[in-house]
């Protein structure tokens, strides 16, 4: 069942897997990144969400960004023998681990997400489509979440509404724009292997529309 949601905020960054030093975002949100602002307000294992497009409602706008981040990740497997021994170090000392990155990020971004979701195996009996909707429209309009929805990482907010009819294209996103391959999701299939899945976006008159998961446009 479809459902709008508008989205906006002072900063976004939806990182370029092929940029390995510095962060540079993408120009527009990928469809990853809205499904994860969508589980943020409501998951279930018994639903699947799908994003069908997104709109941009705001002039795409660059701003630099340094921040301070860790160079290091803690892995699975140093923590899976630290719950094996019993003891071990958990942790990452910033002062030690710490780095200067730059960003190239969104500025003043708005977005409207059209998305609907698909039951999965996982549903309920008592579950249905009417049900999750209302609890998805319920949960839109009273601004709940299970965690802060935000804009590629955390440092980046987002604050969202319930969209009846969605704002109009601003003047300089009128006609075609090429967005070159994008980050479509992550294929968690094979949880041994998970694989990235990217698509041709095309951004018309400020919309990008997005192919269904099954879709040849869909590569991975």
């Amino acid at each position: 069942m479809p459902i709008q949601l508008e989205a906006w905020g002072d900063y976004a960054l939806f990182t370029r897997p092929e940029m390995k030093v510095e962060r540079v975002s993408y120009d527009v949100m990928t469809p990853s990144a809205a499904r994860g602002l969508l589980e943020a307000i409501y998951w279930h294992p018994g639903l699947q969400w799908v994003i069908d497009r997104i709109r941009v409602c705001a002039p795409i706008r660059f701003t630099n960004l340094r921040r301070n981040e860790v160079k290091s990740t803690v892995s699975a497997r140093t923590a899976r023998t630290v719950m094996e021994r019993g003891k071990g170090a958990l942790y990452l000392c910033t002062s030690d681990d710490i780095q200067q990155r730059a960003s190239l990020l969104l500025r003043d971004v708005r977005y409207v997400i059209e998305a609907h979701f698909n039951m999965t195996d996982k549903a309920s009996p008592g579950d249905n489509p009417g049900k999750f909707q209302d609890i998805v429209r319920r949960r839109i309009q009273r601004g709940q979440f299970y965690h802060q929805p935000y804009f590629g990482c955390r440092e980046f907010p987002a604050q969202f509404q319930w969209c009846e009819t969605p704002p109009p294209c601003p003047n300089e996103l009128q006609g075609t724009r090429d967005l070159g391959w994008m980050l479509y999701d992550m294929d968690y299939s094979n949880p041994e292997d998970i694989r990235p899945r990217f698509f041709r976006g095309t951004l018309e008159d400020g919309v990008l529309e997005v192919p269904s998961p099954d879709s040849k446009e869909v590569r991975g």
